[in-house]
C-alpha cells in the first residue's frame, strides 16, 4: 500500500501535469537555483537545513525535475544531517525527503545504515505519545499537539509502522475539535485554525485507511468542517489561518484547498477567486511570495504556491469549479 505522502506527490504531479510547460519551467528553474554548495536548501536567511531541503525537493518532484545531479547533491546533504538529535519537523522532513529522493531518483540514503534504524526511530516517536493520547512536540511536551502528531503518524507511516492504539488517537482529535467547526492545535487554543483542521482530517484519514474498523467522519462533523474552511476564504480569494487574521496566505490556502478536495467539497469555495489569488502571488522569475504583504519568497511557499495550482487543477477535472 502505498503512503499517504506518495499518494499526495502523484497528485500534485498530476495537477501540475496540465500547466503550460513554460510556467513548470519557470518553477523547476527557481528550484535549481536555489540549491546551495552543500546540496542542501535554505530559507530566507542562513544555510541549508532539513526543513527547506524537504520543501524543495517536493517542489523539485512534483516537477519532474528530482533526479541526476541535483538529487545526488541532495542525497549527500541528507546523509551528513542523519546523525545527533532531532524535533519531530526535522525526523519528519529528512524522511519524507529521503523517500522522495528513492522514489524519483532512486536514490536510498539508508541503504548502508543500522538494519535497526527503523526501530530506533519508531521507538524515539512513541517517547513522544502523551496520556491525552496525542504526540507532543518534543520529549518535554505535556500534552499533544495535532499538528505534531499528525507528522508522527506520517512518519511512522513512511516507516512502514503501524500507529499504536489508533483509537486513542481518533479520541484524542475528537477532543481538539471546535463545537462550531474545525479543530484546534493545542488544548489552551482558543479558536480553530485552517492548518490544524487540515492535519486532524488528514490524520484521520490516514488512520482508517490502515484500520477500516475507526469511525469514519459524520455528517454533521463533515458539514460543520466545510463551513469552517470556507469561511477561511477571503475576499482576496485565498484562505487565512484562523478567524483572527484578516489576510489569506499559500500555505492555509493549500492545505484548506486539499481538505476540501478530500472531502469532495472543493467547488465550496469561490475557485476563480482562489486561482486569482494564487496567481498573484507567483513571481516572474520563478516561485511564489507566501500573501500579499510579502516583499520575498522561499522554497516552502513556492512549493505551496505550486500546490494550489495543482489542486486549481485537480478540482477542475474532479468537479465542478463554479
Amino acid at each position: 500500500m502505498s503512503s499517504y505522502l506518495q499518494n499526495l506527490t502523484v497528485r500534485l504531479a498530476t495537477g501540475l501535469g496540465n500547466l503550460p510547460e513554460e510556467t513548470r519551467e519557470l518553477h523547476a528553474g527557481y528550484f535549481l537555483r536555489a540549491q546551495k554548495e552543500d546540496g542542501g536548501f535554505g530559507g530566507r536567511m542562513g544555510g541549508s537545513d532539513l526543513y527547506y531541503t524537504s520543501f524543495a525537493l517536493r517542489g523539485l518532484s512534483i516537477l519532474g525535475q528530482l533526479y541526476g545531479p541535483v538529487a545526488e547533491k541532495a542525497a549527500d546533504f541528507l546523509r551528513g544531517q542523519m546523525a545527533g538529535h532531532q524535533t519531530i519537523v526535522d525526523f519528519f522532513s529528512l524522511f519524507y525527503a529521503a523517500n522522495l529522493l528513492k522514489v524519483s531518483a532512486g536514490i536510498d540514503i539508508f541503504q548502508d545504515s543500522d538494519p535497526e534504524w527503523r526501530d530506533n526511530v519508531a521507538e524515539f516517536l512513541h517517547t513522544l505519545r502523551r496520556e491525552d493520547g496525542g504526540y507532543a512536540k518534543a520529549p518535554e511536551g505535556h500534552a499533544g499537539s495535532t499538528y505534531h502528531t499528525f507528522l508522527v503518524v506520517l512518519v511512522l507511516e513512511l516507516l512502514e509502522k503501524e500507529t499504536p492504539d489508533a483509537k486513542s488517537v481518533v479520541e484524542f482529535l475528537e477532543s481538539r475539535r471546535d463545537p462550531e467547526g474545525g479543530w484546534r492545535e493545542i488544548r489552551a487554543s482558543k479558536r480553530a485554525g485552517t492548518n490544524p483542521s487540515a492535519a486532524a482530517v488528514a490524520t484521520l484519514n490516514i488512520l482508517r485507511e490502515h484500520e477500516p474498523d475507526l469511525p469514519q467522519m459524520d455528517h454533521d462533523t463533515k458539514e460543520l468542517t466545510l463551513d469552517f474552511l470556507c469561511e477561511m476564504q477571503t475576499d482576496e480569494g485565498g484562505l487565512r489561518a484562523n478567524t483572527r487574521i484578516p489576510i489569506a496566505d499559500l500555505l492555509s490556502s493549500f492545505t484548506g484547498g486539499l481538505t476540501l478536495l478530500d472531502l469532495e467539497s472543493f467547488d465550496e469555495l469561490d475557485v476563480s477567486l482562489l486561482r486569482k489569488f494564487v496567481n498573484s502571488l507567483q513571481l516572474p522569475e520563478g516561485g511564489f511570495q507566501a500573501a500579499a504583504w510579502d516583499d520575498a519568497h522561499d522554497v516552502e511557499y513556492s512549493f505551496y504556491g505550486l500546490g494550489c495550482l495543482a489542486l486549481l487543477n485537480l478540482g477542475k477535472g474532479d468537479q465542478a469549479n463554479g
